[in-house]
């Protein structure tokens, strides 16, 4: 049974900075992708950075780009995501996801197998 549990969510000024990571337990085997979400309500799910085991490649959307970084932890078998210069366009609820489906790409949540509860990041 996969679990992703998320943390480091909170309320933060304009121009803060957040840190959120993300547990993942119950793995039998390597997952592929691990990547960071944000929905606001009534809206879709949003891609926001993903971490590519295999190569340790990143990817951003243009939203976070220059602003965010995804790391992975794999001893810790964490993936967390640094936010700086926050926005208050930044509030949102963020998700962590891990594995994707064959042949998915990391900027869609369908293409994900697993999701954490996710958790609130308010920027004022």
């Amino acid at each position: 049974h996969v679990q992703l549990v998320e943390s480091g969510g909170g309320s933060v000024q304009a121009g803060g900075s957040l840190r959120l990571s993300c547990a993942a337990s119950g793995y039998t085997y390597n997952r592929n992708c691990m990547a960071w979400f944000r929905q606001l309500p009534g809206k879709e799910r949003e891609a926001i950075a993903a971490f590519y085991t295999a190569g340790s490649d990143t990817y951003y959307a243009d939203a976070a780009m220059g602003r965010f970084t995804i790391s992975l932890d794999n001893t810790e078998n964490t993936v967390s995501l640094q936010m700086n210069a926050l926005k208050p366009e930044d509030t949102a609820i963020y998700y962590c996801a891990a594995d994707l489906k064959f042949g998915g790409t990391w900027s869609r949540a369908p293409d994900f197998r697993y999701w954490g509860q996710g958790t609130q990041v308010t920027v004022s």
